[in-house]
């Protein structure tokens, strides 16, 4: 993590008292100027790093804002800076400052406490999305960032209208002079901000490490610790309360969180799921078709079987009678006469039919 931060003189006394802390304090420029950036990557030093989380556990500063020696820019005019104190953003080695629009403001008078949590997040490229991987072309920063495309789109646009840079963009063509700053550079990149999305169009990229920030303040200085710093510093408790300030920031926990975009459907998901559907409703019919074909055939066999066992009724009904015929023939057949007693056994049904 990089802290970049804006002061006016900030550092002037840096190195005879903090020696160590200094030299990890490197000179950036910014909108605003010349400004400084802790933990910054540079070759041959290693990143300052911390075990615990929580306050007091990673840069605690104490800034002398100066705002008696704040000028205004072009005179008594709008332009003239409203606020005193400093702009700070926190962001990754690979990302460049961006402290005119993404930083965040630390008031003198105010002990500011930046409890930060990292938070990395990915995103897909096209066709699923949308994101840039790509370093740029111009070749002016190594890792491809939204703040790096800005400025890069910024330096061109100002190098091809007023054929000057501003002191903050990268390039190598001559600076521009105070007077361009006024008449040229300043309402360029006003015009360029209004018609932005047009002529600057900068991706999200697919990999990126952001900050959040939870801030809280308390007053300084305390009643008990006036006098100290009237006689440390040698100035009025006036001086110290419109122009000292301490910014103390830190990890809230010794960990990240993720935030990933994946795609809604993988090839090999979107194949399963259509041979799934196509297999479900193609075993569907084919069940429905031998079902159809089971019930005509129950029908045509229920069907046959009626007409079977109405045939064999009307043949052995047939039967029946014809025996009937030769009882009553064999009867009339018989010449001599026969007693026949009263009291009879009972014969079967088709004797007694007969």
């Amino acid at each position: 993590m990089q802290w970049a931060f804006e002061a006016e003189k900030a550092a002037a006394s840096c190195h005879r008292k903090y020696g160590e802390l200094c030299e990890r304090i490197r000179t950036v420029f910014t909108r605003y100027g010349k400004c400084y950036a802790f933990n910054a990557a540079e070759e041959g030093k290693t990143l300052r790093t911390t075990m615990k989380g929580g306050t007091g556990n990673g840069l605690e500063i104490m800034l002398d804002i100066q705002q008696d020696e704040y000028l205004p820019v072009w005179g008594d005019t709008e332009d003239t800076a409203f606020e005193a104190g400093v702009r700070v953003q926190i962001h990754s080695q690979a990302e460049p400052p961006f402290v005119h629009e993404l930083g965040f403001g630390v008031a003198p008078g105010f002990q500011t406490f930046v409890a930060t949590q990292e938070q990395r997040l990915t995103y897909l490229p096209p066709p699923w999305g949308e994101c840039e991987s790509k370093a740029l072309e111009s070749g002016f920063f190594q890792v491809y960032s939204v703040t790096a495309c800005r400025i890069d789109c910024e330096t061109r646009y100002i190098v091809e209208n007023c054929n000057c840079r501003m002191v903050h963009m990268p390039g190598n063509a001559p600076y521009c002079t105070p007077e361009q700053y006024k008449d040229c550079a300043e309402p360029a990149l006003a015009k360029l901000s209004a018609v932005e999305s047009s002529n600057c169009l900068c991706r999200t990229p697919c990999n990126m490490t952001r900050y959040n920030k939870e801030l809280s303040m308390v007053k300084i200085p305390s009643k008990t610790s006036a006098r100290y710093l009237q006689k440390k510093f040698n100035k009025t408790e006036k001086y110290i309360t419109d122009n000292i300030l301490v910014l103390d920031v830190f990890f809230e926990a010794l960990n990240y969180e993720t935030i990933e975009q994946k795609k809604a459907y993988e090839v090999a998901g979107l194949l399963g799921d259509i041979g799934g559907q196509m297999g479900l409703f193609i075993g569907a019919s084919i069940l429905t078709i031998l079902e159809l074909f089971d019930y005509a055939y129950e029908v045509v066999k229920e069907r046959l079987l009626e007409l079977l066992s109405r045939d064999e009724e009307e043949e052995s009904h047939a039967e029946d009678v014809s025996s009937c015929d030769a009882v009553a023939n064999h009867s009339e057949s018989i010449s001599h006469t026969v007693t026949v007693p009263l009291q009879t056994t009972l014969g079967t049904l088709e004797e007694i039919a007969c």
